[in-house]
Parts: structure tokens; sequence; C-alpha cells
């Protein structure tokens, strides 16, 4: 069977749980040269354990632009290119109106917006023609949670880049799409359910399809978006999410 990312250099920031765990495992099946961050050391050991396949652990956080320029220094020395970008690095704290301080509006931010920004610029040097970066958004960019503002101003924000970016490199035969997940059940999500009473009733409740998404749905979007089954679709975002924002 064909692998549609063979020896294709692949990076996939904030690898080492959840849906950039699943996601890097299953570029690495489908062949690819894998590079993963992390902010945790142990995390990042025990997930370049699990994904196998020759996978890069860098360790840094994408809010640290000498933690990025680190990353793909390393990249460039090893392979001199790089084919896909998955900027999945991310983090979500609530705070209400009126509880909203300059330490989580800043936090936020940095890691979910400057960090996708620059996880992306650093890139470019390395990438060319056929090139392809998903931006992992959220469908909370376009809904109206209690004590989410902030985060789903971010979300909304990765939105936008790719609108953009798909503008500025119009000729580089580079494509930037988003991929936008709703409620999926990640290690947080259960740790969030089994202290939240009734949260996964409502959620089920409130998705047409009845269930939470599971990390490899939204995996397999991703290297939809990454691969030339895609070749024709740039500026977009993909909604995985049972369908709770459409309807």
């Amino acid at each position: 069977m064909a692998q549609r990312f063979e020896n294709k250099v692949v990076v996939v920031t904030g690898g080492t749980d959840g849906i950039g765990l699943t996601t890097a495992k299953s570029f690495a099946a489908e062949g690819a040269l894998i590079y993963v961050t992390g902010r945790s050391r142990d995390r990042l050991e025990a997930a370049v354990d699990e994904i196998g396949n020759g996978v890069v652990g860098v360790q840094g956080d994408v809010a640290n632009a000498t933690d990025l320029d680190r990353l793909y220094a390393r990249i460039k020395r090893d392979h001199g290119r790089v084919d896909v970008v998955f900027a999945n690095a991310g983090i979500s704290e609530q705070a209400a109106l009126g509880d909203i301080d300059e330490s989580h509006f800043d936090r936020l931010f940095d890691i979910n917006v400057k960090g996708t920004v620059f996880t992306v610029q650093k890139a470019m040097p390395l990438m060319s023609a056929g090139g392809a970066v998903v931006l992992a958004g959220s469908g909370a960019g376009m809904k109206g949670f209690p004590s989410l503002s902030i985060y789903s101003a971010t979300k909304a924000a990765i939105r936008a880049l790719a609108r953009s970016w798909t503008t500025d490199l119009k000729s580089s035969g580079i494509r930037v799409n988003v991929v936008s997940p709703g409620m999926v059940l990640t290690p947080a999500m259960a740790t969030y359910l089994r202290k939240n009473d009734g949260a996964e009733a409502w959620m089920q409740q409130a998705i047409p399809f009845g269930r939470l998404a599971r990390t490899e749905e939204i995996a397999k979007a991703v290297l939809f978006l990454a691969s030339q089954e895609s070749s024709f679709v740039g500026g977009e975002e993909l909604l995985v999410d049972g369908g709770f924002v459409a309807v």
C-alpha cells in the first residue's frame, strides 16, 4: 500500500499527548520523518518511544523563539527541508469576563497565537512548492462558550492567519489550512469530565453525532489537509466536530 508521506519531513508541535501524539503516530505510520516538540522532557521521551519509526523529539516551548530556532536548525542539519508543519501546540484555560488578568491573556496568546505564527514563519525558509501547513483551530473560535472568551479569540485568530497566509503564499505552492476539532476525548478532556459531573452527558446531547470525537478522527483530517489529496484546498477551516457548529 502506498504511503502518502514516505520520506516527507513533518513537524508536529505539541506532539506529546492527545491530538498531537495521535497525529504524529499517523504520519509515522505513513512513512514520514517526524519531529515532535513538547515542553516536558519526560512526556517527550515517552512520546518518542510510543511513536517509534525514527521520530526525533526536540524539547521546547513554541512561545520561545530560541527553542523554535533550535528545532529548525536540527531539521536543516538533518534534512535541509520541511514538507509539512502541523502547528498543534496550544493551551486552553477558563476565565470569565471580570476575572481575566494579564497573565491569562498573555499566556494564551503567547502560546496559541504567537507560537503558531513563529512556528510557521521560521519553517518557511525550509519549505518549497508542494509543502503544507495545517494549523490547529477549534470550534470554540466560532462559538460563545462561557469563560472561554480569550481562548476562543486565539482560535478565531488562527482562522484569520490561515486566510492571510494563503494570500501571502499564493505564488509559493505552499498551502495553509486549519483543522478545527470540537469536543475530543483527549487525556485532558477525560480529566475534565471526571471532575465535572454531567459534562459528558451535556456534550453528547449537544453534538449531533451524540458522542465526543476520537483523536484518530482528528488525525485523519490533519493528514488529509497535509496530503496531495487536498491539493486544491487552501485557506479553509475543516470542522471535525460531529456537526456541533454547523447544526
